[in-house]
């Protein structure tokens, strides 16, 4: 595979550099072409797999130059969600007590509590009295997280760990780290959490200063923002999560004496969230790849190894929704429909069928490059920040 690294790699440069990229337009949007055609590369390769050979590689490069904005995006969505499938199939493998008959299995009632100090995402989410639901979680076997990990990359051969961060600055904290061995354009990993779409930015806890006291956040192109900080460094069990209120968010704004501060203090309270409702979700809290949000941006001299991917779930997924970390807020009235599907392909035979189907927006972290047991690195792009924290190096200043 190493020849077909090599072509990859002076195809992401010629690309970069190319006219269709450089015409005039909003930058935004120009960074998002750009974006998706480094992702369509990536994950077509890594798709392509072992038995791969040059002339498969040339046609990937030449659609990237040729298909449009739209096909390039399907094709992203169908790469990743195609590892998606196969990661999901790993856990069932190491956590169902029967897999292959999950149809059947048994269930273990929900156990729901009203104490305030419940942990998690049930802090954020859960109700403050109890919930009776006739909901049952399926029975899983009971491994700590630990446990989970070893066994996924044994199966997959990757998993994450989070510990202190190898980046040379006090502000780093906790970072994330690759154990094994993942292939350029492999998914990494998962950003957890809550997903708000801009109908409910004033639900988000904290508004409008949102990120005042809140480093856990992330936003899409299309402004989805999705809020890891509730989700934590995950449990040790699938849980069920109801949405039908949630935690009081603090705004951070403070009224005064005068009138058209008052007025403005008024107008960016966050909204009162107690009538909107919820879906009872199913979370697989073991999920080892669902740490994206511990990933740190490089220092001086580090480059990053991972880019963010959007990735439309498709909710008719049930099988797999449990290990995607992520629930929506609201009552399920902004789900959006999206038409999924692919042009053909010949290295894998994509159906030319497409549907519209419901969709959870996420996000995943796809590598850039082979990553061996090392921290996973991201390029934050904080040039649009008002305040840049003084370790923020730019990666490529053209990028920010």
């Amino acid at each position: 595979m190493a020849f077909l690294f090599h072509k990859f790699q002076e195809a992401v440069k010629i690309l970069a550099k190319s006219p269709t990229f450089a015409r005039a337009r909003e930058a935004n949007h120009l960074q998002f072409e750009a974006d998706i055609n480094l992702l369509f590369l990536y994950t077509s390769y890594n798709r392509l797999g072992r038995n791969a050979d040059e002339a498969d590689a040339e046609e990937i490069i030449n659609m990237a130059n040729k298909a449009s904005l739209a096909d390039q995006q399907k094709q992203v969505q169908e790469n990743v969600h195609s590892q998606v499938t196969s990661f999901c199939g790993h856990m069932d493998d190491i956590l169902l007590p029967d897999h292959k008959f999950k149809d059947n299995q048994a269930t273990l009632p929900i156990t729901t509590s009203s104490s305030p100090d419940s942990s998690g995402l049930g802090v954020a989410v859960g109700r403050n009295s109890p919930l009776q639901v006739d909901t049952a979680v399926p029975e899983t076997k009971a491994l700590q997280c630990t446990e989970v990990s070893q066994r996924l990359k044994d199966l997959m051969g990757y998993t994450l760990e989070v510990k202190p961060s190898q980046i040379p600055h006090e502000d780093a904290g906790k970072g994330l780290f690759l154990h094994g061995e993942a292939n350029i354009g492999s998914v990494v990993a998962f950003y957890p959490g809550v997903v708000y779409s801009p109908a409910y930015y004033r639900y988000i806890p904290g508004y409008p200063r949102i990120d005042a006291q809140n480093s856990h956040l992330i936003i899409r192109y299309d402004g989805t923002v999705i809020n890891a900080q509730p989700w934590g460094v995950g449990g040790e069990s699938r849980e069920i999560w109801d949405w039908t209120s949630l935690a009081k968010p603090k705004h951070t704004m403070q009224p005064d004496a005068k009138g058209s501060d008052r007025v403005g203090w008024m107008l960016s309270k966050p909204l009162d969230e107690t009538h909107v409702g919820g879906n009872r979700e199913v979370l697989e809290r073991r999920n080892p790849l669902a740490f994206a949000h511990f990933a740190n941006h490089p220092a001086k001299g580090m480059v990053p190894n991972v880019m963010v991917c959007p990735y439309d779930f498709p909710l008719l997924e049930k099988d797999l929704k449990p290990y995607i970390p992520n629930v929506s807020f609201g009552n399920g009235e902004e789900t959006e429909m999206r038409r999924l599907g692919s042009f053909r392909f010949k290295p894998w035979k994509s159906s030319n069928i497409e549907s519209e189907v419901p969709v959870l927006k996420t996000l995943v972290f796809v590598a850039t490059r082979a990553i061996c047991d090392e921290e996973v690195l991201l390029n934050y792009r904080l040039s649009n920040s008002e305040h840049i924290p003084s370790w923020y190096i730019p990666v490529v200043e053209e990028e920010d």
